[in-house]
């Protein structure tokens, strides 16, 4: 292990880490908060266009960790003409869900390019309640559901609208969705493709079955007013059997990612419900294709697409300097006070609390973890089931 890494490892340089995070979310969240209660109802596209620029400043802090601190590299696989509408377009994104850190593969691409500030997600309620990443989120109107469709078609269908309403020019928004409802594992994996074939449908070997129904609402509302739908392929190269998780990345372990894309103009979507989900069973197999040539050779290079090389532009970099020194500088002198002039019991208890923070980070982190997921898609008695119908 180099010098460097072993620096990266000790438990005070992690908890400085740990530090600026959660000192530059909270920062973060309390000026969403003053501005959603005084701006937004004033003027919706000064509120977002703050928002936008808040949630870069904060999310920054985790492409800063990925690129910088690790020296993760992604590479992004794309036809030239797909690539000249990447960064001037509302998208959908489509993803697959294999690894605990695809999203962050993406956050770096989508810092590289410009758009991080735009970047939403619909996910399940419960992750609106994960301090500082839910909370930013939420500020950022990303889209939450309960996984009961009786309520989130009604969810999907005004959160889009609410997005595309009055949205500031010249900003451009990306929402992530994971069509499979879940995780890959391979325990999902099989009661899933259990589904397939009972339903007669097509088995996948890398991904589960798409959810049709929300992907059908999301379609509707799309229309004529988002570009395109953008499907991320991404891939991380398996070297020395490094797991490719938050904790890799925080030891300042490099991992070299890539994600193969594709555009699909919205005009070549079909809205209608038997139309749209067809499609996006066909979409998944193409997916699974794709994804079948990363697994046997470790990149996407003999799909023949162009491939790009993203400069970094190292705003990321400069934003976390920025929260280091803003919040670093008083901390150590506070700490520093605080420690000579505090009784023996005090000191303790100032560093007992210092200490769990390391420990509230690991709490963190375990949500995004693959093991950690939630069972969703688990056992025949799922209602959603009901969505894989016969086509």
């Amino acid at each position: 292990m180099s010098l460097s890494r072993r620096i990266k490892c000790l438990l005070p340089v992690q908890i400085f880490i740990v530090y600026v995070f959660f000192g530059s979310g909270l920062i973060v969240n309390l000026l969403q908060f003053i501005s959603f209660l005084l701006v937004r109802p004033f003027n919706l596209k000064l509120y977002r266009k703050i928002n936008y620029l808040l949630a870069y400043s904060f999310w920054s802090t985790l492409t800063f960790l990925g690129q910088y601190w690790s020296g993760t590299d992604v590479h992004i696989y794309l036809d030239k003409e797909s690539f000249k509408h990447i960064n001037k377009e509302h998208f959908i994104c489509i993803m697959n869900h294999k690894y605990d850190i695809d999203w962050l593969i993406g956050w770096i691409v989508c810092q590289r390019i410009g758009i991080l500030g735009g970047s939403k997600i619909i996910g399940k309620s419960s992750l609106r309640f994960v301090p500082l990443i839910g909370w930013c989120w939420v500020f950022t109107e990303s889209i939450f559901i309960d996984r009961k469709w009786e309520t989130d078609k009604q969810k999907l269908k005004e959160g889009l609208d609410k997005n595309l309403a009055v949205y500031p020019d010249d900003y451009f928004f990306n929402v992530l969705m994971f069509c499979e409802g879940t995780r890959f594992t391979k325990i999902k994996h099989e009661e899933s493709m259990k589904i397939a074939r009972a339903k007669g449908l097509p088995e996948l070997k890398h991904h589960l079955l798409p959810r049709t129904k929300g992907f059908s609402i999301i379609a509707r509302g799309a229309q004529d007013r988002v570009g395109a739908i953008y499907d991320l392929n991404v891939g991380i190269v398996d070297k020395d059997g490094v797991k490719a998780d938050m904790n890799t990345i925080r030891k300042g372990i490099p991992l070299k990612g890539e994600i193969f894309i594709r555009r699909i103009p919205m005009s070549q979507v079909p809205t209608e419900e038997e139309e749209s989900a067809k499609f996006i069973h066909k979409f998944y197999q193409e997916k699974d294709e794709i994804y079948d040539v990363f697994a046997k050779n470790g990149t996407f290079e003999s799909l023949g697409v162009q491939k790009y090389q993203l400069a970094k532009n190292y705003y990321d970099l400069f934003i976390t300097v920025f929260w280091a020194i803003l919040l670093g500088v008083p901390a150590l002198y506070w700490l520093c006070k605080f420690v000579i002039n505090a009784s023996l019991l005090m000191n303790s208890v100032l560093f007992i609390i210092i200490f769990s923070m390391n420990y509230l980070a690991e709490a963190l982190i375990g949500i995004s973890k693959i093991d950690k997921g939630s069972k969703y898609g688990l056992n025949g008695t799922n209602k959603q089931e009901v969505e894989h119908k016969k086509e």
